[in-house]
């Protein structure tokens, strides 16, 4: 490595990690002819740091410069059941080219080969540079999801949310958790404990639950400034996907929230752009190891990391 040491995240690298998601992600975004994606500044990011270090099984590296203590870059990895997932992952940008990415990429693959677990992430399409570092590292891409984003009318959209649809309790949890490894073939209860006990107060989460009392798929939301994100979910059926986002757009009314859904599901899509959706990125499902194809609609997200 040149010049820099990885290190474990320490509380105190809070702001200082905010900064720096901040600050190489809307580099990104403004080089490349787009709006910032972090508008509100580090105050905003630091629920990455937040939330990561709430998540059981969740932690940090940062590279720090050995001579200025500096921080170059960051990431977060999960330890889940059934895998390990690579979250948000940042360099600054004034320290391109020192091999920080790829250092701090190393003991993430490692911790998922001693575990024998695949080791999954949600990898930006648009950006080449971040794609090429995964599949030079032997991640392959596995499914293509279109990010999408939908300003919700002050007065929620003109469609009834199906009445299959409540809010999940922690009695869900259990079913939750089977159904996305049905679906997706990965597990993660804690993950759903934690967003219905939403000791944060930026979490919602609704279920589908069919007529014999089957959990058919559940949806989660994130309402914080900084992340309005809909994700993870999964679902049997598009039709299911669709009630399942129109339930969770309810909840975030005057707002844009931005989602993924499987670029496969051509009705789904219809569906929202007929609502008033539009593209706005494309991520790939990118994973390092054993993988199985979905077997209904996966709704991934990237803050949480789902993998």
């Amino acid at each position: 490595m040149s010049g820099f040491e990885l290190r474990p995240m320490r509380p105190g690298d809070r702001e200082g990690v905010a900064e720096l998601i901040c600050l190489s992600t809307n580099y990104w975004y403004r080089a490349h002819g787009h709006p910032l994606i972090f508008p509100g500044g580090p105050q905003t990011t630091a629920l990455f740091f937040d939330v990561y270090h709430a998540l059981e099984g969740s932690a940090g590296l940062v590279a720090q410069d050995q001579r200025t203590g500096f921080l170059l870059g960051s990431c977060f990895y999960h330890l889940r059941p059934t895998h390990v997932s690579l979250g948000i992952m940042n360099v600054h940008p004034n320290h391109f080219g020192r091999g920080v990415a790829r250092a701090l990429l190393d003991p993430t693959i490692g911790l998922a080969q001693a575990r024998a677990k695949p080791l999954r992430l949600a990898s930006s399409a648009l950006n080449l540079d971040s794609f090429s570092l995964y599949t030079r590292a032997g991640f392959v891409p596995r499914c293509i999801f279109q990010d999408l984003i939908l300003p919700v009318p002050a007065d929620g959209l003109p469609h009834p949310v199906p009445p299959e649809i409540h809010p999940a309790t922690l009695a869900d949890v259990g079913a939750m958790a089977a159904l996305e490894l049905e679906i997706s073939h990965i597990r993660r209860d804690s993950d759903y404990r934690h967003f219905i006990e939403n000791p944060e107060g930026i979490w919602h989460v609704s279920v589908w639950t069919g007529p014999q009392g089957m959990l058919e798929g559940f949806l989660v939301s994130c309402g914080h400034p900084g992340s309005n994100l809909l994700g993870p979910g999964v679902a049997r059926t598009q039709e299911q996907a669709a009630g399942l986002i129109l339930a969770e757009l309810d909840q975030h009314r005057g707002r844009s929230p931005v989602f993924l859904v499987p670029a496969e599901c051509a009705d789904l899509v219809g569906r929202l752009y007929a609502w008033g959706a539009r593209n706005c990125e494309l991520h790939f499902c990118q994973v390092r190891g054993a993988f199985s194809p979905f077997r209904g609609v996966a709704m991934p997200t990237f803050m949480p990391e789902s993998g």
